[in-house]
């Protein structure tokens, strides 16, 4: 089994590439191993000294890390993502929630906006995203507020504000004169 690596614009997270599918249609974020408890792997994955955040795409899988130099995590990161991949135990267990299970904060009367910002988060900027190791997901929309959570190698990320405030909030304006402002959650 080869896994390849990417660099991210996140220097503290590295994108790694098994060849194999992670996760089928949904991501997940771990920012510690009392959250990754329903992921055998991403609870591995914790137990490598170093490891500070372990987020799920449909082919990768993003490492963020605290000071310790990438070229003693790379190793034994490695590893654990071939040690699992070889077992063929899930990913994820059977049972956890999705990331679409999580609630979304918005007025029902807002609904079309909603889904046109959805449709344009996920046809132009979260294949984007992926692409740097990490995830963009609605959380809501007021008042002409759009609410994003920012994860993998975005959460963190020191161009993660520039990407919200001049990308993203700029495609939403855009296209959908009633969105005023994009924050992060």
């Amino acid at each position: 089994m080869f896994i390849q690596t990417e660099a991210t614009p996140n220097p503290a997270t590295l994108k790694f590439i098994p060849g194999k599918p992670v996760l089928s249609n949904d991501t997940r974020d771990y920012r510690g191993a009392a959250e990754a408890e329903e992921s055998p792997l991403a609870s591995r994955l914790f137990q490598v000294n170093g490891v500070t955040g372990v987020f799920f795409g449909t082919d990768f899988v993003t490492i963020t890390k605290d000071e310790t130099d990438w070229q003693h995590l790379k190793p034994a990161i490695l590893g654990v993502i071939m040690e699992h991949y070889l077992s063929g135990a899930p990913v994820v267990g059977n049972g956890a929630a999705t990331a679409a299970d999580a609630a979304e904060d918005f007025d029902e009367t807002d609904v079309e906006i909603v889904d046109t910002i959805k449709d344009l988060l996920d046809t132009r900027v979260r294949p984007a995203v992926a692409q740097d190791g990490g995830d963009i997901t609605f959380h809501g929309y007021r008042d002409g507020i759009v609410h994003l959570r920012m994860q993998g190698a975005c959460a963190g990320c020191p161009s993660s504000t520039a990407t919200l405030k001049h990308g993203i909030e700029n495609l939403l304006r855009h296209f959908i004169p009633e969105v005023e402002e994009v924050r992060p959650v």
